[in-house]
């Protein structure tokens, strides 16, 4: 059954939810992601809203109708107090330490009547510490299951191997909450007994409710954004924020009578339930789009002559606005343009009159013209002698080129030089500070120069790091994304270097394309090569000068070479275009979702 069939008796919140699908589901937010595969690329954002409004809501006693028949939260609040007290006075419990007294400017919102504020210390009290005894199951911050809110995976562990953390007392109905970096909302309830005695991390701090005080009820208003909201006012550490157990028992919490707490959780697992029915439709839309795209993209890239592949890029081309919707797609047809560029498919070969002509000049004589220049440099001792790289084989080539291209290795066209070392010693030589280019001033396609860092260098070695107009900047490495990322330099800049984690390639004759070979080092294959290369270490990756020697590049006649340059450029305009465009309507959805959720407030 579909989301949007689930309207008859709705509540409010439910209409809110089922008339407003369409802003829920496409408020969509792209996460920054770093790593070779990262799966979850995108943010369902007004899922998310969604969610954190269906807790507020709940906390704030506007989910569910009060009934006046409800015993009152402050008779219920007294008779915890009462039982407490017996608590402590059987030596059951250690007598609590008293809290002051909620003011007015704690409480975060206006509760219902029948409802009271008070301190998470207040509904209960934690059972203690011990070291263990014996075997038992250790719960660790990686037991949770946070999404469920369950102990998922204790550890089973001998008392003699227990860590120093194994301390505290839970049994089951106990919350707990992890009080290191809680932002990760590691909170759950000991809903089950487990076979042997259960020890939590001193990371967690405990709340074991009393009789009226519903667990459930607890753990999602620990989840609330107003909770959230107090854990960060208090939290100390950046890297690591945390809280400690004084501050999270300072905590306050607002308290609807028992059977209204049982209803709130009964509307709350209901309405979740419907949010997580619409994040499945939302990715299955989003998985079947993406499908779609890279099945008619395919089309272009298999395309056998010019005539089958205009015919497939106008079955595309007449509905871009519905298949360029998402950043992955254009950024998927962008890669598709640079494949069709690289691989002579973009534009029409030069017809067999052309190729015949005295003017038509195929890739190997201006192959002949750089090696010939390139000897003269190594001649003069302007560049040094490089061994020679291996011939390039059958099984290397990743595509068949057309008719008068040719197979070159990257070093046979450019000079290429790594940069300047940082952290060298330089006492008693006469240095320069400079500025230079760094991994993250090279992006694809273009440098970001709004921020230089400056190094100190030695002033022989100046004009060795000197970068120059037309020479290509490629990136070592870093995370998947950033290996083999190059950009022009087009600046006239008094000077500039680079470091040694962004090597140089310098044309050798005028007439050269450097965009061309920017294009093709930032295409596919290359970007395949590069990846298959890589030096692997877990999420980062890097390539060494002499894997870059040996990329191998398709050159196309210069002739050609332009005409698909200038073909490319007038595509990727569009897709600016189109990725403006988006941003453009993204943004409004996220704040159609965030006015639709102050609203609902």
């Amino acid at each position: 059954m579909s989301v949007e069939s689930q309207t008859t008796h709705s509540s409010p919140i439910e209409n809110l939810i089922t008339e407003h699908i369409d802003i829920w589901s496409s408020a969509i937010k792209r996460k920054s992601s770093s790593g070779r595969g990262s799966s979850k690329k995108i943010e369902l954002y007004g899922i998310k809203k969604l969610r954190e409004l269906i807790l507020e809501l709940a906390v704030r006693g506007k989910l569910v109708a009060q009934d006046p028949n409800d015993e009152p939260a402050s008779v219920l609040l007294e008779r915890i107090a009462k039982e407490k007290a017996q608590l402590v006075k059987e030596g059951k419990i250690k007598k609590p330490k008293k809290l002051p007294e909620i003011t007015e400017d704690e409480k975060p919102f206006e509760l219902p009547s029948g409802w009271e504020w008070c301190r998470i210390q207040e509904i209960g009290h934690d059972l203690g510490q011990k070291q263990p005894e014996g075997t038992f199951s250790y719960i660790d911050v990686g037991s949770i299951d946070k999404v469920y809110g369950l102990v998922e995976s204790p550890t089973i562990l001998e008392g003699k191997d227990a860590p120093s953390r194994a301390r505290k007392i839970v049994t089951e109905g106990t919350v707990i909450y992890s009080t290191i970096r809680p932002y990760l909302l590691n909170i759950a309830i000991i809903d089950k007994k487990f076979s042997y005695e259960p020890i939590a991390s001193t990371a967690f701090a405990i709340i074991h409710p009393l009789n009226g005080i519903v667990g459930n009820y607890v753990y999602r208003y620990l989840r609330s954004t107003p909770f959230v909201r107090y854990v960060e006012s208090v939290q100390t550490g950046v890297a690591y924020p945390a809280i400690n157990d004084k501050q999270f028992q300072m905590g306050i919490i607002s308290v609807p009578p028992t059977t209204e707490q049982h209803r709130i959780v009964a509307k709350v697992d209901e309405l979740m339930a419907l949010c997580d029915k619409l994040e499945a439709q939302t990715e299955s839309s989003l998985d079947a789009h993406q499908t779609l795209v890279t099945v008619l993209l395919d089309t272009l890239v298999d395309s056998q002559n010019a005539e089958e592949l205009a015919q497939s890029w106008m079955r595309i081309s007449g509905h871009f606005d519905t298949l360029f919707t998402t950043e992955q797609s254009i950024d998927q047809l962008k890669q598709t343009i640079l494949q069709l560029a690289v691989t002579g498919k973009l534009v029409e070969q030069a017809s067999r009159e052309a190729r015949n002509s005295p003017n038509y000049e195929p890739a190997s004589v201006l192959l002949e013209r750089i090696a010939a220049e390139k000897e003269e440099l190594v001649k003069q001792k302007k560049i040094k002698k490089q061994k020679p790289l291996p011939p390039i084989s059958d099984d290397e080539k990743p595509f068949g080129l057309p008719e008068g291209w040719e197979w070159v290795r990257f070093e046979n066209i450019v000079e290429i030089q790594g940069g300047i070392t940082k952290g060298r010693k330089l006492a008693g030589r006469e240095v320069v500070k400079v500025p230079y280019l760094s991994v993250a001033n090279v992006q694809r396609n273009y440098l970001d120069l709004n921020f230089l860092k400056e190094i100190e260098i030695p002033i022989s070695e100046k004009e060795k790091y000197r970068v120059k107009k037309r020479d290509l900047l490629i990136t070592e490495g870093g995370d998947w994304d950033k290996v083999g990322r190059t950009a022009i330099w087009s600046d006239e800049l008094d000077y500039v270097g680079h470091q040694n984690h962004v090597f140089k390639a310098r044309i050798f004759i005028e007439e050269q394309s450097e965009i061309w070979l920017e294009k093709y080092l930032n295409g596919p294959y290359a970007r395949n090569y590069f990846a298959g290369s890589s030096k692997q270490t877990t999420n980062l990756a890097s390539i060494n000068k002499t894997q870059l020697r040996g990329c191998l590049i398709a050159i196309a006649p210069l002739e050609e070479q332009h005409r698909i340059v200038a073909k490319v450029d007038e595509l990727m305009a569009i897709c600016d275009q189109l990725k403006a465009r988006l941003s453009e309507a993204q943004t409004t959805q996220l704040n159609l979702a965030d006015a639709l959720v102050e609203q609902a407030l």
